[in-house]
């Protein structure tokens, strides 16, 4: 029996550092592009990912021919949407638009624009599954996605610097 159990344990152990080994590059990416975190220095998205593995992990047993790589990913958006909301929720979100970062050009969106948009496009995640997902009724991920991609294309203009009055002597 024990012989049974250390084997299973050391065949689920090789399947999980597969699992990591292929697919944690792209899900660290992915959670970067979510917190708009520099590349080279990603600590939230770090934080992010290593506990949607964890969980991942936890579950691995249950997955009963489950992908891995989905119920991470789902973990992951789920993370980050309710760290987001925590973090901002009382705020709104559209407050964090412009704020400086390294993140590049997402860092303009904010934090549930950018969820919809890594899902839908690099993810490659179907409207009705990010939805599903999120919680949200279809129109309102369309709505989103496309006030995302518009804040991409035209983003706001930054208002003219203040002119100084010259009084006369």
């Amino acid at each position: 029996m024990r012989e049974r159990q250390a084997s299973q344990g050391a065949r689920r152990a090789r399947e999980i550092e597969a699992f990591v080994a292929g697919a944690a590059g792209r899900l660290l990416h992915a959670a970067t592009l979510l917190t708009a975190e520099s590349p080279d220095d990603n600590p939230r998205a770090r934080r992010l990912l290593t506990a949607s593995l964890a969980h991942t992990y936890a579950s691995w047993d249950r997955l009963r021919g489950e992908d891995p790589y989905d119920r991470t990913r789902q973990q992951l958006a789920l993370r980050f949407a309710r760290g987001a909301w925590h973090q901002y929720g009382a705020l709104g979100w559209s407050h964090l638009r412009g704020r400086p970062n390294t993140g590049g050009v997402l860092h303009r969106l904010a934090p549930q624009e950018r969820l919809v948009l890594v899902l839908r496009f690099f993810e490659g995640v179907a409207e009705e599954q990010t939805a599903a997902l999120l919680g949200l009724p279809l129109e309102r991920v369309r709505a989103i996605g496309a006030r995302a991609v518009a804040n991409l294309l035209h983003p706001p203009r930054e208002a003219a610097p203040a002119v100084a009055k010259v009084v006369p002597s």
